[in-house]
């Protein structure tokens, strides 16, 4: 058995224990990065509706693409597409120096979230105006976590993606670069053609995009 495969049998016990531990709000997810198309290991509950053989969300692309730096993440709040808010922790996984995984807690807050809402209008206490929370897609499919990371920058530019200038094309491929994106095997291709340019086009946009990261 190879260390990474100790590691994931050494942590399969704990999903179904953090899970029961907190309840029907809570979901636990193992991921194994080294299928990254089909990471989730191992799941108890159902938050995000994900199950064994689903992909990761943005979240676990941005994780896979720190790499070795990734570190804990420990209650961060973020949006389902559904609107529901979940306080979440990423915590990665090493073996033998190298990043093989993470090991995710989502819990449902939105009744805790509207019940606190609802006791401070009670108690006269004002909350003040919410910080916005950035909105996750968890739909277990990469495809459909790219497109909707690239739909959020037609959003902002209100052009299909085909239609974006120059530097604003620059702008997306930034981002999906930061997001973790180009690590997957094939998403070349796929940026490529949702932007309506070659790989050729597009492996230019990401020298540019990494020399201007580099200038001082």
């Amino acid at each position: 058995m190879s260390t990474a495969d100790a590691v994931f049998a050494a942590m399969r016990p704990l999903v179904d224990g953090i899970a029961a531990t907190f309840g029907r709000s809570c979901e636990v997810v193992l991921h194994d990065y080294r299928d990254p198309e089909r990471s989730v290991a191992a799941v108890a509950g159902s938050v995000t509706g994900r199950e064994v053989g689903s992909a990761m969300s943005e979240i676990g692309l941005r994780v896979l693409a720190a790499g070795a730096d990734a570190r804990n993440e420990v209650g961060y709040l973020t949006r389902a597409q559904d609107g529901r808010l979940l306080k979440c922790t990423t915590l990665p996984l090493h073996a033998d120096g190298m990043l093989i995984g993470a090991l995710c807690i989502n819990i449902d807050v939105s009744a805790i979230n509207r019940a606190t809402g609802v006791l401070s209008d009670l108690l006269g206490l004002s909350m003040g105006a919410e910080a916005p929370v950035p909105a996750t897609d968890f739909s277990g499919d990469l495809n459909q976590v790219l497109d909707s990371l690239i739909e959020r920058a037609e959003r902002v530019h209100a052009v299909p993606a085909s239609a974006l200038g120059r530097e604003q094309r620059l702008e997306l491929v930034c981002s999906l670069n930061d997001a973790g994106v180009f690590a997957l095997r094939g998403a070349p291709a796929r940026v490529a053609k949702r932007l309506g340019i070659s790989r050729t086009g597009l492996y230019n946009d990401l020298a540019t995009v990494k020399k201007d990261s580099e200038l001082p």
